[in-house]
């Protein structure tokens, strides 16, 4: 009996990971996009420049990473109903895109993804194919109880959910009042409820 291949190097180190995004998040929010630097997150998180890109290509994706990724790494919520599970959903996308890290890394992002289209695809295959996921998940259960229609576009949705979001407290800078995250789960469920 032949045992497998041992992993070559060094396994990755769960805490060096963490060290890094949260020094990513952290120098964000103290100096902007744009002063932040893949050196400076090394230092901060204690960790050598090479370890930070054997994990991400790049300041672009180190920095959507640590600011956000939270929303999609959430667990699927189940309300029992399409409208709440929307609004859960709503709310930790607004929580995301509320924090000062988030203001701050938005210009610079924005920037850097509108001109690496490889960065473009790495954020969509690594980091919104979970979101996408757990909608998939929202909207099989609702189909099942009759409130929305089996093969809905989960990309679409994906992209109104996120996009008025992004719009709203992101990129106009209005400030999200409690009722956001139900009024705009209440617009968009309309649009999808079952004919």
């Amino acid at each position: 009996m032949t045992l497998p291949d041992a992993p070559r190097g060094r396994p990755r180190d769960s805490r060096a990971h963490r060290a890094i995004l949260t020094a990513a998040a952290e120098l964000v929010t103290e100096l902007g996009y744009a002063a932040t630097s893949i050196g400076a997150v090394a230092a901060r998180a204690g960790v050598g420049k090479d370890t930070v890109y054997r994990r991400w290509s790049g300041k672009a994706e180190l920095v959507y990473e640590a600011v956000f990724t939270e929303a999609e790494a959430a667990p699927v919520p189940d309300t029992g109903s399409l409208s709440g599970d929307l609004t859960a959903l709503l709310e930790a996308l607004i929580q995301e895109f509320s924090t000062p890290a988030a203001a701050a890394a938005l210009p610079g992002l924005l920037a850097d993804f509108a001109a690496r289209a490889d960065s473009r695809a790495r954020i969509r295959s690594q980091f919104l194919a979970p979101a996408k996921e757990s909608l998939v998940v929202v909207f099989e259960r609702a189909a099942r109880r009759g409130e929305a229609d089996p093969g809905l576009p989960v990309d679409l949705v994906l992209d109104t959910l996120a996009g008025a979001v992004f719009f709203h407290v992101g990129l106009v800078g209005g400030q999200p009042g409690p009722q956001l995250a139900t009024r705009l789960a209440a617009i968009v469920g309309r649009g999808l409820e079952s004919r």
